[in-house]
């Protein structure tokens, strides 16, 4: 087996080197420095349309504690009344007792203050503890769409990068292929081959043709998904080097990161938060049957302008209240049903996610660990498919071998440059991928990543006409692997 550093420079300098960038068609009047994946990645956490949201929901449930909260603390109401009377009096007043002059119409006014304070109320107190519980599965919650932000990132940023290295190899096949079409045509003309193999070579110039636009058209498709993640364009970025230390993850045990899931994945904990949460609404209706008691005090003012009348009124009551609920019609026992079933549907829930979690960083782990040695095998991959192309043309030249077989040997080559480059980007997500669901996922982690980048500049601007780059393309001869 191939070591990891022997890799490094095998596979990916003959990409390097070889498979020359032909992407770049728009003219640039200013050197632009290449952003790169730390940068890219502290943009989306700034300003990325999701986490922007639960961050905002974090602060509605922090609110919504102080809601709770306030009826627990001391209320104070004032009112008052301006009110205009009229009395329509039938009633015959006897002569023998003096009538006095009473008000038909007079004006009034009253104020009232009152003052109140929970002494023992069970349900409020219950319904602040789950606030404070709901607060602590927010947070859970914002910590998970912080790691979804940043793996997303990564992962539309590798995405790219995976294009454009794809996109290299097919622009590189589609030169050597039309080149093989050049030198069929040539032949034809001076009678040395027959008419079938320049239309097989066609065929095949053709196809890589459109493989070409194909893998043109999916990084624009990426680059747009990275645009999206941020709200800004960026007109290049880092390309990962060469030197990258493809290793098993560490730690080398599959359990070891089992348990770092359930201590610190962020949905697992805010699954385990929602438990609380709910058993905290059994406890509220529980709470439905329990009495309440309340301090208070109030103050009453009134005074009106009858003539009959002098001065004002006024009175005040200092007391406790206490208020005891015997029959709601089943409303409480309703209540504690309820909330018992949403309970145990919380329970459940959080172990299914308990469960998910364990399964995706085995398989994470178990796909880490042999990307390592998918990368080995598709540099090998390389040099197998550059000997069997060497050996093709030769057998080709003496007349042993035809023009099909060489073309078919064309084309194994780039699908091997392509599959490396691929492979070597699966462990680079992957890794990442590993890293979210043990919960590990943060910017120092990405930090990590950010410096196997080697500050080479990957532009994504792209002619108006696509097509345009075929009049110009340099059909030369195919690159050849280094030893």
């Amino acid at each position: 087996m191939m070591r990891p550093r022997s890799l490094r420079c095998t596979g990916t300098r003959f990409a390097r080197r070889a498979l020359l960038p032909a992407l770049v068609a728009a003219a640039v009047t200013a050197p632009v420095q290449a952003a790169d994946l730390l940068t890219i990645a502290r943009d989306a956490l700034q300003s990325n349309a999701e986490l922007s949201s639960a961050r905002s929901q974090t602060r509605s449930v922090e609110a919504g504690r102080d809601v709770q909260q306030a009826d627990l603390l001391p209320q104070v109401d004032v009112s008052g009344n301006l009110t205009h009377n009229r009395q329509y009096e039938t009633q015959q007043v006897d002569s023998r007792f003096s009538s006095g002059s009473g008000d038909d119409n007079y004006n009034g006014a009253s104020l009232t203050l009152e003052a109140t304070q929970a002494l023992f109320d069970a349900r409020n107190a219950r319904e602040v503890e789950q606030s404070e519980r709901e607060i602590d599965q927010q947070l859970y919650r914002l910590a998970a769409t912080e790691q979804q932000v940043l793996i997303d990132v990564s992962s539309a940023y590798f995405e790219i990068l995976r294009a454009y290295e794809v996109l290299e190899a097919r622009r590189a096949q589609e030169r050597a292929i039309g080149r093989q079409l050049e030198q069929a045509r040539e032949q034809f003309e001076v009678g040395l081959i027959a008419i079938t193999e320049v239309e097989e070579a066609q065929a095949a110039f053709d196809q890589a043709r459109a493989e070409r636009i194909t893998a043109q058209s999916n990084l624009q498709v990426r680059f747009e998904a990275l645009e999206r993640l941020t709200g800004q364009r960026y007109a290049s970025i880092d390309s990962l080097g060469d030197e990258i230390p493809i290793v098993a993850p560490t730690p080398s045990d599959r359990d070891q990161w089992v348990a770092l899931a359930m201590q610190n994945n962020p949905q697992v904990l805010a699954s385990q938060a929602g438990v609380e949460v709910s058993r905290s609404g059994v406890d509220i209706a529980r709470a439905g049957r329990l009495p309440t008691v309340n301090a208070f005090a109030n103050y009453n003012y009134a005074d009106d302008d009858r003539d009959t009348l002098e001065g004002h009124t006024s009175a005040s009551q200092v007391g406790v209240g206490v208020r005891m609920p015997l029959y709601t019609g089943g409303r409480t026992s309703a209540s504690i049903r309820q909330n018992t079933y949403l309970l145990e549907a919380s329970q459940y829930d959080f172990e299914s996610q308990r469960r998910d979690t364990v399964q995706q960083v085995r398989s994470f782990y178990t796909q880490v660990s042999n990307d390592v040695s998918t990368v080995e095998a598709r540099a090998q991959a390389i040099v197998s498919n550059q000997s069997a192309l060497d050996a093709t043309r030769a057998g080709y030249e003496v007349g042993t071998r035809n023009i099909v077989d060489v073309l078919n040997a064309e084309q194994n080559l780039y699908n091997a440059v392509a599959d490396f480059a691929s492979a070597r980007y699966d462990y680079v997500i992957n890794l990442l991928t590993l890293r979210q669901q043990s919960g590990t996922l943060n910017v120092p982690a990405v930090e990590e990543v950010n410096a196997w980048l080697d500050g080479g500049g990957v532009s994504f601007t792209l002619p108006e006409n696509a097509e345009s780059n075929d009049a110009v393309m340099d059909i030369g001869a195919p690159p050849r692997l280094e030893e």
